[in-house]
């Protein structure tokens, strides 16, 4: 009996261990795929992502009476018309920094040169010798920039080739979307039937809210940027507020990314700290308005992922596809929630997607002032006493 029994254990042990290895070497295969053909994923990925935002357009025109592949072209080219035209408006605002990019890269040069210099001075190290190395070592990275001009071509005729499609891969998931939601009905039980609808709504709610949300943060960013600028006197205020917004398209890193551009204009351009100082202050600001007003009251909570997964889930998909994949995991970590919480065996992984079970420990507006009167009516009460 006790053979047979310690038998039975090996095998339980050696099942769990067998499906271990699948399960890894599964995840493995996987990950080795998505990066393998991430150049053929990702623009699909953006094209699904970019036809649910455009969707409440195109099914407007359709429901007025346009023909469905009428009605997809001519939201596609509305909305291609109106981003070319703020790209043009963003780019003859930029286009005078670009200009002065010579002159003002050979200053930041200089400025840095300088100032290790005279951190090199102070641990002991020859002045002169400093910045005759500095010089040499930024020579050199100049002189090699030229070996690297086929690969930039080449990366960028890639990029306009993935733009190029981006347009028909919308308006293919616009066309075929209630092919592709039959298609989800037949596949799933009778049973569930309903379940998936609901699926496909809340998809489809959250993909718009986000996407949509995130541009009108962006946007607004632009002005509230290059306004804040301006008041802490830094040159071409409103190219840099324009740049530094467009990093916002990165979650939780993308104001303080954006930040360190006009920090490093002040620094080695500029070369001005106490200016450094004032971008610092003025991005801090930012901050905090953009995670406490903006984004909740312009995405909205219906990500609901908690944010150890957004900010692993950034730096894993940095890896995998780069900035495209930053840019896009925070809806797909939505949209797997939600399937999550819809079927049974899965539930327990939503939940630790989600923002549940963490509301006691969260700091929020409620809270603050809840203690706030808490702390009156102690002082009240500690007042009435000493009086007594």
């Amino acid at each position: 009996m006790d053979q047979g029994s310690e038998l039975r254990k090996g095998d339980k042990r050696f099942l769990l261990a067998q499906r271990v290895t699948y399960t890894l070497l599964a995840i493995i295969l996987f990950v080795y795929g998505l990066i393998a053909i991430r150049n053929f994923l990702y623009p699909i990925a953006f094209g699904f992502l970019l036809a649910y935002l455009l969707f409440p357009i195109a099914n407007f025109l359709e429901k007025k009476g346009l023909p469905r592949i009428l009605a997809n072209f001519i939201t596609i080219i509305g909305v291609l018309s109106v981003l070319i035209s703020l790209i043009l408006l963003a780019y003859s605002k930029v286009a005078p920094m670009a200009g002065e990019l010579p002159r003002l890269a050979d200053m930041a040069i200089k400025n840095l040169s300088e100032m290790l210099a005279n951190i090199g001075e102070y641990f002991g190290f020859d002045r002169a010798e400093t910045r005759t190395i500095i010089r040499e070592q930024t020579e050199a990275v100049l002189a090699s920039g030229g070996e690297y001009l086929q690969e930039i071509f080449s990366s960028t005729a890639q990029t306009v080739v993935v733009i190029g499609l981006m347009p028909v891969y919308i308006f293919l998931f616009l066309y075929y979307r209630t092919k592709f939601a039959y298609f989800l009905l037949k596949v799933v039980h009778p049973s569930k039937k309903r379940e998936m609808v609901t699926i496909l709504r809340e998809i489809s709610k959250v993909s718009a809210r986000y996407m949509g949300g995130v541009i009108g943060v962006v946007f607004i960013l632009c002005f509230l940027n290059s306004l804040g600028l301006w008041i802490i006197g830094m040159k071409f205020a409103l190219a840099l507020g324009i740049v530094s917004a467009f990093f916002n398209f990165i979650p939780y890193f993308g104001t303080l990314l954006g930040g360190l551009v006009p920090l490093l204009f002040a620094l080695l351009v500029e070369n001005d700290p106490i200016l450094a100082f004032r971008v610092v202050i003025l991005f801090i600001i930012i901050q905090f308005i953009e995670n406490n007003i903006l984004t909740p009251n312009i995405v909205g909570g219906n990500v609901k992922v908690n944010p150890f997964f957004i900010i692993t889930g950034l730096v894993a998909a940095s890896i995998i596809w780069g900035i495209p994949g930053m840019l896009l995991i925070v809806p797909f970590l939505a949209i797997v929630r939600i399937i999550f919480s819809h079927l049974e065996p899965m539930k327990p992984y939503a939940f630790l997607l989600g923002e549940e079970g963490t509301a006691k420990h969260s700091i929020t507006l409620t809270k603050i002032k809840n203690l706030w009167r808490k702390k009156k009516v102690i002082k009240g009460k500690d007042k009435k006493e000493k009086e007594n």
